[in-house]
Formats: C-alpha cells, sequence, structure tokens
C-alpha cells in the first residue's frame, strides 16, 4: 500500500507502526502541516493516517490549515473511502470533519490508563485479539464529544466517552496511544504544549514517571499496536 501520513509535529510520528510497514513493504509518505508543507493529490495514495500534535480542531485562526486538512479528510473518507487511521489529534479531526463536535476535557488523560472496549468494540476487528481492558498511553486535553452522524464508538474510559470510534467500513480512530517506542516520552516531553500538560498532570518529574509507566509496559504496547495493525489492514481490504 501507498499510506499518506498527515503529521502536526515532527516528533509525533507513526512510531513503531513504522518497523511494521516496512517490514510488509508498504510506502509512506509524510506530510508536515505545521511545517508549511502543502496536502498533496489522493490520487496514488490507497490509505490515509492523521497523527497528533499539540494544536486543537478549533484553532484555525492559530493554524489556518486546520480548515483544508478538514475539508481533506471529508473527501478521502467519504467521497473516495479511502482506509483511514486516526490517532489522537487525527482521532477528533475525523469526527469534525465528518460533523461531529470536540471541545476541552474535563478531565485530561495524561499517563498509562485504562481503556475499555464497548460491546460494538470487542465484537468488531479493529480490536479483535485485544483484552476487553488494557492500558495506554493518554496524553490529551480535548476528546471528541460528540460523534458524527454513522460514527460508532468502539472504546471507552472514565474521563473520555470517545476513545475509539469507526465510520463506515474503512475509516478508524482511537484517541489513545499504542505506537509507544523506548524514546516516544522523551521526544514528546519536548514539544512545549506536551511538556506543560505533563507537569500540570503529574509535577515536575512527570515526564521520568511516564517514561517508566511506558517502559513497564513496552512488550504489551508493542504486541497490542501490531495487533491493531493487522487488524486495520484487514479492513483496509473491505
Amino acid at each position: 500500500m501507498k499510506i499518506l501520513v498527515l503529521q502536526h509535529a515532527a516528533e509525533e510520528h507513526p512510531g513503531s507502526f513504522r518497523k511494521m510497514m516496512r517490514e510488509d513493504g508498504h510506502q509512506w509518505t509524510a506530510v508536515h502541516l505545521d511545517q508549511g508543507q502543502c496536502l498533496p493529490a489522493l490520487d496514488g495514495f490507497d490509505a490515509l493516517w492523521v497523527l497528533g500534535g499539540p494544536m486543537d480542531v478549533w484553532q484555525e485562526e492559530t493554524f489556518p490549515w486546520l480548515v483544508e486538512e478538514k475539508i481533506f479528510i471529508h473527501q478521502a473518507v467519504v467521497e473516495r473511502g479511502l482506509p483511514y487511521l486516526g490517532l489522537c489529534l487525527g482521532h477528533q479531526l475525523l469526527a469534525e470533519a465528518l460533523g461531529g463536535t470536540c471541545g476541552v476535557s474535563k478531565t485530561p488523560e495524561i499517563g498509562v490508563l485504562p481503556v475499555q472496549l464497548t460491546e460494538v468494540g470487542s465484537s468488531g476487528v479493529i480490536f479483535d485479539d485485544l483484552p476487553e481492558q488494557f492500558s495506554a498511553l493518554q496524553w490529551h486535553s480535548a476528546e471528541v464529544q460528540q460523534m458524527p452522524a454513522g460514527a460508532e464508538c468502539l472504546a471507552t474510559s472514565p474521563d473520555c466517552a470517545v476513545q475509539a470510534m469507526c465510520w463506515g467500513p474503512r475509516a478508524y480512530s482511537v484517541q489513545f496511544h499504542l505506537e509507544v517506542e523506548p524514546d516516544t516520552v522523551a521526544n514528546w516531553s519536548g514539544i512545549p504544549e506536551y511538556a506543560e500538560a505533563l507537569t500540570r498532570a503529574l509535577g515536575g518529574d512527570g515526564a521520568k514517571q511516564l517514561d517508566q509507566a511506558c517502559a513497564d509496559r513496552m512488550t504489551e504496547f508493542e504486541k497490542m499496536a501490531e495487533r491493531v495493525y493487522i487488524n486495520w489492514l484487514q479492513t483496509s481490504a473491505r
């Protein structure tokens, strides 16, 4: 496959999914919207991935390219039916692009925290072979507050109702992160907005705490990420 990847921070790349794509022979092309790179034509791409970032979906005056990005996502998912995978901000952008709404979280989620599959999520394809409850890296202060028409909630948590959703047969998104690598926390801590949120949530040694929490579950993260990646490839073939 040729996968188009929209990035919003250089440090927030596909993470552990990069190795999986490389081993399978899939090609991925990154567009760094935060650096002023332009959206390409969708022709020639087989799928669209939209990753996380420190901005919020409603900050269109500060980041005017968000307007075009939402239109682009709508075209890819609704008009072309391209397979889609959204992570964190990419989850929220999918919701907004399809008519849902996002807002500030009442309780930001920062840490390695539990996620619970819904009945739909546990019986579907994307989370096949994952436990009904698992832990994942959370690092967000905004959330999907209303899903778009036709979307289904696949996972939830006590502080975030929509942890994962699907729209149609081939568009999936998650608020949490499984694509964690040994240097993820260190890299993301260098993003000012993330560092500030981390300090507010966990204190001055928050980066150290979170890095250790991820290290303790790295093998588990790798296995679940690989499973979700394989499952997503199955859905993309529909």
